[in-house]
């Protein structure tokens, strides 16, 4: 429980801070490009919430940490992609690409051990 306890605070913390950022997003965006954009970001950080949740499930703390990382990850991932197809600052879009090719092979990692110790519980 001691191992789970820490994962899971960062976790509710992470959901509580995504959700007071996105709280005034709508609020000044209001093309159809921006209006699509915001859907998507939204569908994208709901998906890796409840998948992010899900780890919590898990009485082994590194598994926990390994699948809420992962979904985390895909998260990011998923989140640059948008940034790349919407996005329009050079700075923000070289981030998004550094990000997706940092993020790949850590969750590469994360599964081949989840792979190896599936049967630690």
């Amino acid at each position: 429980m001691k191992k789970i306890l820490p994962i899971a605070t960062l976790i509710a913390a992470s959901v509580s801070l995504s959700a007071f950022a996105n709280s005034g997003h709508s609020m000044h965006m209001s093309s159809s490009t921006t209006n699509e954009m915001q859907k998507e970001l939204n569908q994208s950080m709901n998906k890796m919430h409840s998948d992010m949740a899900k780890s919590m499930n898990e009485q082994n703390a590194g598994v926990a940490f390994a699948q809420g990382m992962i979904a985390h990850h895909l998260g990011a991932i998923e989140m640059a992609k948008i940034e790349l197809k919407y996005g329009t600052d050079p700075e923000m879009k070289k981030l998004a690409e550094q990000i997706i090719n940092a993020q790949g092979p850590e969750i590469e990692q994360m599964q081949k051990w989840l792979e190896k110790n599936k049967d630690k519980k």
